[in-house]
């Protein structure tokens, strides 16, 4: 990938930081709410900026916290982003005036010695306007009034970014539709073959999640710790690995939804399944001590229910003692809790020890390119025709089920279309002889099989038609 100015939105919580990110960036990518400290984690999205694209990094509240204790370790991921950054939107909230705890981070942004651009957001008020005024006194420049929320003053923000950068600004518009978490829709076929793969690492809270991801990435990119429920929203991270690009999600941990109360863990929740639908890939991420509990299987299942191909990672495998009983046990209560797609890829991995991970890439590799693969007319009906002469179809009401012809119109998943006779009387039985057929025949393992089936015309009928 190629090296894209890195701009750091920066601030203390509930200032609009994350409204900010949606509103430069094109997209939903951030949860929004009036809850303070709903970021956790950096999330990044890409802007264009003067014609030049950029890249947005949203971070955690700037917060003072015991050290090792989650504010803490927010803290420094924000700073960490500070470090990363080209260019510094430090972001007040000028209905609240400078704060002291402002003033305290303001510090932290100068000393930091990067470009600032000083932000006074939800500025569309009086009391906006007034607490406006207060922003000239940290010292960071002339204050630039926006509502991120409305839209207000992203103009002079923009140009003042372009500025800071070195571009001239002549900046177009683009439109805020709702995208996969952090990326833009794409229709042309061979721009989505060019980016990259994405990849949503789910599971229940604790798995090891953001762990996981830290491992892959090679750095402590995700907030982790023994607290369940760190990560509140979808972080999408580019990344390659094996010469291919990557786009990983690390998600919010699901629970059964009877316990999800607080609003903070109903948004992520949302985000989480919404990460899901646009994966090419899910990793389930399970706990090998507790390993394919129900709300598992639930993950699991709505992965395959939405089309996506999936592999189960059994994550703290250097805390089994019985390591064979244990992988055989949970591979079988994947084949059979999980049977609608057999094949499935089992991975033992340590994600605090970072062992299993090219076992697990390999498998998700494995799972994208099964996902993507296109079997020709001439082969599937050839196959047809043998699957026929070793089990014909039964009869419904005295008369043969007559299946002529079979195409496959799509991929991702693998969708096929039987031409049949009377598709109505066909049993369920028999489709799914057809459909484990076709998977053993042509390799498709492990993920979701469409199999739809069609009337096709009775040309006899057509012709007695034709001559009355």
């Amino acid at each position: 990938m190629s090296e894209l100015p890195s701009i750091a939105i920066v601030g203390r919580p509930n200032v609009g930081k994350s409204t900010l990110f949606n509103r430069l960036t094109g997209t939903r990518a951030a949860l929004v709410s009036d809850l303070p400290g709903l970021t956790r984690d950096r999330k990044e999205g890409e802007a264009e900026i003067a014609g030049h694209r950029v890249r947005i990094v949203d971070t955690a509240g700037l917060e003072e916290g015991k050290p090792g204790s989650v504010s803490d370790r927010m803290r420094k991921q924000s700073e960490s982003a500070i470090e990363a950054a080209d260019l510094i939107l430090f972001v007040i909230d000028s209905k609240d005036g400078v704060t002291p705890a402002d003033e305290v981070f303001g510090r932290i942004v100068r000393a930091a010695g990067k470009p600032v651009v000083l932000v006074a957001n939800k500025s569309e008020s009086r009391a906006g306007r007034e607490g406006f005024y207060e922003a000239f006194q940290l010292g960071l420049g002339d204050p630039v009034p926006i509502s991120a929320e409305h839209g207000e003053g992203i103009g002079d923000l923009m140009a003042d970014i372009a500025a800071a950068l070195g571009v001239t600004s002549d900046r177009g518009e683009r439109d805020d539709e709702e995208h996969a978490p952090g990326e833009e829709e794409e229709d042309d076929e061979a721009a989505r073959a060019r980016r990259p793969l994405r990849v949503a690492i789910v599971g229940r809270p604790n798995a090891g999640k953001s762990t996981l991801v830290n491992a892959l990435l090679g750095e402590d990119r995700m907030i982790t710790g023994p607290e369940p429920g760190l990560t509140r929203d979808a972080v999408a991270t580019d990344f390659t690995f094996g010469g291919q690009s990557i786009r990983l999600f690390d998600t919010a941990g699901l629970r059964r939804k009877a316990k999800i109360t607080e609003t903070a863990e109903k948004l992520s929740a949302s985000d989480a399944v919404r990460a899901i639908r646009f994966a090419e890939v899910v990793v389930l991420l399970v706990d090998a001590e507790h390993p394919l509990e129900h709300q598992d299987l639930t993950i699991g299942s709505l992965a395959i229910d939405e089309g996506r191909a999936l592999v189960v990672a059994v994550n703290k495998w250097d805390l089994v003692e019985n390591k064979q009983k244990v992988l055989h046990e949970v591979r079988e209560k994947v084949a059979t809790s999980l049977a609608q797609v057999p094949g499935l890829w089992v991975v033992p991995v340590s994600a605090l020890a970072e062992k299993g991970l090219d076992r697990l890439m390999k498998a998700v590799f494995e799972a994208a390119a099964t996902w993507n693969k296109r079997v020709s007319t001439p082969d599937l009906n050839r196959w047809l025709k043998e699957a026929l002469e070793r089990h014909a179809p039964p009869a419904a009401s005295g008369r043969r089920i007559r299946l002529r012809y079979i195409t496959q119109p799509s991929t991702r998943p693998p969708t096929f279309v039987a031409f049949c006779s009377k598709p109505e009387d066909l049993p369920k039985s028999y489709v799914k002889y057809l459909v484990n057929s076709l998977r053993q025949v042509f390799g498709l393992p492990g993920v979701p099989v469409r199999f739809n089936l069609r009337k096709s015309d009775n040309p006899f009928e057509s012709r007695r038609k034709g001559r009355s």
